[in-house]
């Protein structure tokens, strides 16, 4: 709150030093008993571009216009003076309106048109000397260069402001691609995994229906299980997109060694046998590593079930070797995959592990095995990341 009264503070001072600075121009030019009403129209268009509330603006009052129309009418002033041989006098008030306008147009204009408008409200303040003195030499030249460096000043200061802008908007969309890569990668991860249980898991209810209908209670718990964890990874996700302001990290779906237990204990179907052997020295891995372990598991069960129903053993090993944890997700299929096409995936889980597995240091294969089946590996470092 001091901040924001701080800052109102600020900019109700320079609207009021503006607003002087500008009479005292109006009052000088009148004390010479010169015709006031050019003064009076350069500066009533310089205040109104600076001060008319973004708000209240029409469509056709853009920036271009803002900061080009009174450096036009200040150099179209400084013309006319030339032209009738009057001297006519210049002011703060008109030097510093038309600094305003150039800080304006460089920082906020099309970077085209930056360039025009930026150079006729520096154009336009350089003239202005010449008004009074109606020659480039003596004091028109000490009044130029001081109006030069001015003009330096302000454009530099400008410009480097909007590179500022710039980098904070490109530092924001990259912020907001890499969320929503990683929304897309737990959407695929958890989401299609229990979507995909509940498509086989369907059609075995489907089969079994005329076949074994006492045996559909457990298939149909199994389809209610899915069903349940994959509305809880979608609460979670859509968590994270709300974001309240409470720690995204409880929302996020989280994977470690000990859930891939989990994982497995529903996975096998009619006809399937799964192990999982776990060494027991990776209890203690740095959480990171966990994930993607655990990520590897779903996604290589997930393919299996997608492109490879048949098969009858899938194995699941994790050990430590040489600093690495080895994740290793063999099956004995040979392809048979009875879903529909459009649940058949479009291979990106096996490019997101490359990516997460690669970030860590690691290394990821996913090849067929030599007899029939597939075979999914990952190498993840497990030292300090």
């Amino acid at each position: 709150m001091t901040s924001i009264s701080g800052r109102g503070c600020a900019h109700g001072f320079a609207v009021g030093l503006l607003l002087a600075v500008s009479a005292v121009d109006v009052l000088s030019v009148g004390s010479t008993g010169q015709q006031v009403w050019p003064t009076v129209l350069v500066l009533l268009a310089g205040v109104g571009a600076i001060l008319w509330p973004a708000a209240r603006r029409p469509p056709w009052l853009t920036g271009q216009t803002r900061t080009a129309t009174p450096a036009l009418l200040s150099a179209l002033y400084t013309a006319g003076s030339l032209l009738t041989g009057q001297k006519s006098l210049f002011g703060f008030g008109e030097t510093a309106i038309l600094l305003c306008l150039l800080f304006i147009a460089v920082r906020q204009c099309p970077p085209r048109m930056a360039v025009v408008c930026g150079a006729l409200d520096g154009i336009a303040l350089l003239a202005t000397p010449v008004r009074y003195y109606h020659s480039l030499q003596g004091e028109t030249l000490a009044f130029m260069m001081v109006g030069l460096v001015l003009v330096g000043l302000v454009a530099g200061s400008a410009a480097y402001l909007r590179s500022l802008d710039y980098r904070r908007t490109v530092a924001v969309v990259d912020t907001r691609r890499e969320e929503r890569l990683a929304i897309a990668a737990d959407l695929h991860d958890f989401v299609a995994h229990h979507v995909t249980g509940i498509l086989v898991q369907t059609q075995m209810a489907r089969m079994m229906a005329t076949t074994q209908p006492q045996e559909l209670d457990p298939v149909l718990t199994g389809i209610e299980r899915a069903a349940a964890e994959a509305l809880a990874s979608m609460r979670r996700t859509v968590g994270v997109l709300r974001d309240t302001g409470a720690d995204t990290a409880d929302h996020r779906p989280n994977g470690d060694l000990a859930s891939i237990a989990q994982l497995t204990e529903g996975f096998a179907a009619s006809g399937q046998k799964v192990t999982l052997h776990r060494a027991p020295d990776t209890d203690d891995l740095p959480h990171e590593v966990q994930a993607a372990a655990f990520r590897v598991v779903q996604e290589a069960l997930t393919n299996v079930r997608r492109h490879a129903a048949d098969a009858t053993e899938i194995a699941i090993s994790m050990h430590l070797g040489d600093g690495r944890l080895e994740v290793t997700v063999t099956d004995d299929g040979r392809g048979g995959a009875p879903l529909p096409v459009a649940a058949h995936g479009g291979g990106y889980g096996l490019v997101g592990l490359t990516e997460r597995v690669c970030a860590l240091g690691g290394e990821f294969t996913a090849e067929p095995r030599a007899e029939h089946g597939w075979q999914v590996r990952a190498w993840i470092p497990v030292g300090k990341h």
